[in-house]
């Protein structure tokens, strides 16, 4: 059950529109299902004493505004407070009695009529619909003085989320007052009329949201906006310094044929110029030199970058699992780096990687505020993949995109039990939303480098199958099931402990450090979880080529401590003709 509230100045006005046609949803049978006594005149139904609606609609108006003439010069400019109240599409129809019911509680709840008060406002309950009605009050008590309300969308909210209770109706997750700003009715009606997908408020969000990931400062996170093709306008103070911004669409324009501008502020709360500088002020950490496995010539820029933001999002992940306060600027991170993520991604995973990072952009903002916590990091790993330019959806830079992808579920997750511990309702469920997108894109980029790996599990001689899917049961006695209890298959692990091995590294130790690492109990295939973070670990091609060596029966290497970066560099490799394939290209900008 969703209440929306607004405030506006004619009682006529607004009173004309409920008994009418309809400007998009049709109004079928406009009538009261409530009012302050019981007895207001109904210009929809009422036709003994006035035959004419319009009469009876002059004649609601007048008693309604009653008390706003008595009132006088002391009676507020916007007089009149309206509620809309819609049921979810999958609850049961209400009757008019029931109505009557949620428009009383309404109005008892939010200080327009207390229960029992002789002196409350004066108010009407209009049905034209079968899921929702219309609440409409004259601010004006009986002894005309205004009506305490504050806090009216709160305490509307929270009766709402006790009918449903009451009711057993669908229950809403209740809100904080932290979301951003939902497009109006005039604007999505707009978006329609010009062909848009959606509301200019959302394109422009997500549009801010993506230029601020990874920025090193606010001149290049405005140099970004224009990039973006955003008009960008900003507002000085008398001594020059920059206050605040405001950005519209090309082409979107008003009726007076003026571009159509929206602060910062109103896009979402984090994006104002004062919260971005917040942000901003914290920098982004130095890049270190890569070792000379990240060198790797075939490895693209773009493929290494997601590389480096694998780890980085592990550690986030470790610090959410944490529970600390601290954490919350973790989580602004993550969006970021979901941003960034989507934003340079191949077109076969950009969908889901979209929908993931709008989705989390509801999980990133709480009441709950850090105060010392170090975001350098994962910001870096946001600018690193945003500097790396667009990756490829094949090769590597679709190994890595898994490989990523695969960690950033994880991350989720830890979220939502992050926001489920304080009481986060909607940013909880936002979290497994973006989970689920999350592993949707996954799915797509790691289908072809998880089925060359299966193969290459299942072509290793049975020996050394055997001794890796021995080291697998022994170091995971519940190895083999998923998150919802079906077997699966270890072909992958194996054939990656067997490259690893390859690399100079010692694949028991090397498992068990990967599974020591953090939590699995979430993910929802153990085995794809093990392989990437070994693949990451031990350096090894995210996407393995047909051609990968595979060591013979008895054949073990010396081998170094699995800290030894170094040892994959001797490893041979698969050979490639020059030009052939495309992780030894040039990694486009």
């Amino acid at each position: 059950m969703v209440p929306k509230i607004r405030r506006g100045g004619r009682t006529h006005g607004l009173l004309v529109y409920l008994y009418g046609p309809g400007k998009r949803d049709e109004h079928l049978d406009p009538h009261l299902v409530g009012s302050w006594d019981g007895f207001a005149p109904d210009p929809g139904r009422d036709t003994s004493a006035d035959p004419d609606p319009k009469v009876t609609l002059a004649r609601l108006t007048a008693a309604l505004d009653l008390r706003v003439k008595q009132a006088g010069d002391r009676a507020p400019a916007k007089h009149v407070w309206h509620c809309s109240v819609r049921t979810d599409p999958g609850d049961r129809m209400l009757t008019d009695a029931e109505w009557n019911t949620v428009a009383r509680r309404l109005v008892a709840a939010t200080g327009i009529a207390p229960e029992g008060d002789p002196d409350g406002c004066r108010w009407v309950a209009v049905r034209h619909a079968e899921d929702h009605i219309h609440i409409l009050a004259t601010m004006v008590r009986g002894d005309l003085r205004r009506p305490r309300m504050n806090y009216d969308f709160k305490k509307a909210q929270a009766e709402c989320r006790r009918i449903e209770t009451e009711w057993n109706l669908r229950r809403l997750n209740p809100g904080d007052g932290t979301g951003s700003k939902a497009p109006t009715s005039a604007e999505r009606f707009k978006a329609e009329r010009t062909g848009r997908p959606e509301a200019s408020r959302e394109t422009l969000r997500e549009a801010v949201r993506q230029a601020v990931a990874g920025a090193a400062s606010e001149e290049e996170f405005l140099i970004r906006l224009r990039e973006a093709g955003l008009r960008v306008k900003m507002h000085h103070a008398p001594s020059g310094d920059a206050l605040g911004y405001n950005v519209a669409l090309p082409g979107d324009r008003n009726r007076n044929g003026e571009p159509v501008w929206y602060p910062g502020s109103k896009l979402a709360p984090d994006l104002s110029l004062p919260k971005i500088r917040l942000r901003l002020a914290g920098g982004v950490a130095e890049r270190t030199t890569p070792s000379g496995a990240e060198r790797r010539p075939d490895w693209s820029l773009p493929a290494r970058e997601r590389r480096s933001a694998t780890a980085v999002a592990e550690r986030a992940a470790a610090l959410l699992d944490g529970g600390d306060d601290e954490a919350a600027a973790q989580l602004v991170g993550v969006g970021e780096l979901l941003d960034a993520v989507a934003q340079t991604s191949p077109a076969a995973t950009r969908a889901e990687l979209t929908a993931a990072a709008r989705e989390f952009e509801r999980a990133t903002r709480s009441h709950v505020r850090a105060e010392c916590a170090d975001t350098r990091a994962i910001r870096s790993a946001a600018r690193g993949i945003i500097q790396a330019g667009s990756a490829l959806g094949r090769g590597e830079d679709g190994g890595t995109t898994a490989m990523l992808a695969s960690t950033l579920v994880l991350v989720a997750l830890a979220a939502a039990r992050w926001h489920s511990a304080r009481g986060h309702a909607q940013q909880a469920h936002a979290s497994r939303q973006t989970a689920e997108h999350l592993r949707t894109a996954y799915y797509q980029a790691a289908a072809t480098p998880m089925r060359a790996l299966r193969d290459q599990g299942r072509a290793l001689p049975e020996a050394v199958r055997r001794t890796h899917e021995a080291t697998i049961r022994a170091a995971l006695p519940q190895q083999g099931l998923r998150a919802d209890g079906t077997p699966t298959k270890t072909d992958a692990l194996a054939a990656t402990l067997a490259h690893a091995e390859q690399a100079g590294h010692d694949p028991k130790a090397l498992l068990q450090q990967v599974i020591a690492m953090r939590e699995l109990d979430t993910a929802e295939d153990v085995n794809n979880v093990l392989v990437w973070r070994l693949r990451r670990l031990a350096h090894l091609p995210a996407h393995p080529g047909e051609a990968t060596p595979h060591p013979q029966a008895g054949a073990r290497q010396n081998k170094p401590s699995t800290n030894d970066r170094t040892s994959y560099r001797t490893t041979p490799t698969a050979a490639a003709r020059p030009g052939s394939d495309p992780r030894t290209r040039p990694p486009r900008r």
